[in-house]
């Protein structure tokens, strides 16, 4: 559980002092000779990510001093649970109640590991928590996170529609939502036909994931997640680099899983919905081809210009059925470019929306809770590049430019302009390892979401 390595007693506890470099050289001047002389003989410099154990008389921990950037407030905590001695600690600086927040949460990232088919031998260090916490919060946010990236982490073969459906019902279960299911040929007859083309070459039958929560006479909130469980490309396949991380396809429906979770383990006043397309794009002989039309639930046509830009297809349904509800919000996720990363890199999720505004409170909210991203155009300009001379629009572009502009603009026909949306384009992995954030399953732009819509609809006695 995320809470193993946190305790609320404090006796015994060992004191951190954490510093900027610019705090440190303050900080050393008042300290005694032989503080000093340790220091030195160490070379100790506060520089980010490092450490010092300060010894009593009789050789016993009495203090660490740790370097910290003072620019990442989650991040800069997450390398001490794995580097400290085993044992327990406190902060001994009086923080502020976001500040003791994070710090508890960046803790709590850095003890994570991914066990489901390897156990993990690590031991780490225990934080006491800092006394104004709110350590519901840290909680709720660190079972969401780690909720995201153990999704994102399990590869194809466990990580099916079906699967994906019952960890679904499964959060469901845990704060009475209701949760249901339209699957295979049932897809047909439910009018989701551009969710049912896409995984129709797969053995694995498709889903469209339904999941509501609250009273309904509260703001509609609506999420929509790209579940592609696994890519490989279809008829036009990927190669086979493109195609090894493609277990994490699904990172956009793990994202909104995620965000469900916490706007319900909040008691946020809002009526949520969660829509998961859940398919599996491969190759067979009843896989979708080049320049098929897709029939999609808003009555658009799509002209198939390359069955590897399969996630707008699916989402195409999801959010033709989230506008017709005509929600207070609409919000989608979906790992859908290179494009985006190329821009953007892997870190940063790239950021589209029908109300200037709306992104700009995104952008804020990303700010307030440590959590970035980018503010891109939805430029509507482009929306020529993808005109069909048989359909009412490709799912390709014409042009090897903008692509993440593109796919933004594409799903703009299905959200159209009346609900404020708001899309974003994310990476969901790590490609190499730091301090609580390991390599492999992440979770990006969530906490910046979640930020932005509890200030819209805060929970009731909430500051």
């Amino acid at each position: 559980m995320p809470l193993t390595y946190i305790s609320q007693k404090t006796k015994g506890a060992v004191p951190v002092t954490l510093l900027t470099k610019n705090q440190f050289k303050r900080w050393v001047s008042s300290q005694s000779k032989a503080v000093k002389a340790s220091l030195e003989t160490a070379e100790f410099t506060a520089a980010p990510g490092t450490f010092f154990l300060l010894l009593n008389g009789k050789g016993r921990l009495q203090q660490v001093i740790a370097g910290i950037s003072g620019n990442e407030p989650i991040w800069d905590y997450a390398f001490l649970p794995s580097a400290l001695p085993k044992g327990r600690y406190y902060l001994d600086k009086k923080l502020s109640t976001k500040a003791a927040t994070e710090a508890a949460l960046g803790w709590v990232l850095g003890t994570y590991k991914f066990t489901r088919y390897k156990p993990s031998k690590a031991s780490y260090a225990t934080l006491c928590l800092p006394p104004n916490c709110d350590a519901k919060k840290v909680g709720q946010s660190a079972r969401s996170i780690y909720l995201v990236r153990d999704l994102i982490n399990t590869p194809a073969e466990d990580m099916g529609p079906d699967d994906l459906y019952e960890a679904t019902m499964k959060v469901a279960e845990s704060f009475g939502a209701s949760c249901s299911a339209i699957i295979g040929e049932d897809l047909l007859e439910e009018n989701y036909p551009a969710v049912y083309a896409v995984g129709k070459g797969s053995d694995n039958l498709s889903h469209l994931i339904d999941l509501t929560w609250g009273q309904e006479n509260h703001p509609k909130v609506t999420l929509v997640g790209k579940g592609v469980c696994f890519d490989s490309g279809g008829l036009d396949i990927k190669p086979a680099g493109n195609m090894r991380l493609m277990k994490k396809d699904m990172g956009g429906a793990a994202h909104t899983l995620g965000l469900a979770r916490m706007i319900m383990a909040a008691n946020l006043p809002v009526r949520l919905r969660l829509i998961i397309p859940a398919v599996e794009n491969s190759v067979s002989g009843r896989a979708m081809r080049p320049l098929d039309v897709v029939p999609t639930r808003s009555g658009k046509t799509i002209e198939i210009g390359h069955t590897d830009a399969e996630g707008r297809v699916i989402l195409a349904d999801g959010l033709a059925e989230a506008v017709s509800e005509k929600p207070d919000l609409l919000i989608d996720m979906a790992t859908l470019t290179g494009a985006a990363r190329a821009a953007l890199g892997t870190d940063l999720p790239a950021l589209f929306s029908n109300k200037d505004d709306l992104a700009a409170e995104v952008v804020e909210a990303s700010k307030t809770a440590g959590d970035p991203l980018w503010h891109m155009p939805l430029w509507h300009p482009y929306r020529g590049m993808m005109n069909s001379s048989v359909a009412d629009i490709s799912n390709d572009s014409n042009s090897p430019y903008g692509g993440a502009i593109a796919a933004a603009l594409f799903l703009h026909e299905f959200a159209g302009d009346k609900i404020p949306w708001i899309h974003m384009d994310l990476m969901a992995w790590n490609t190499s390892s730091r301090p609580g954030r390991p390599e492999g399953g992440e979770a990006m732009g969530m906490r910046a979401l979640y930020t932005l819509i509890a200030k819209r609809w805060p929970a009731k006695g909430s500051r």
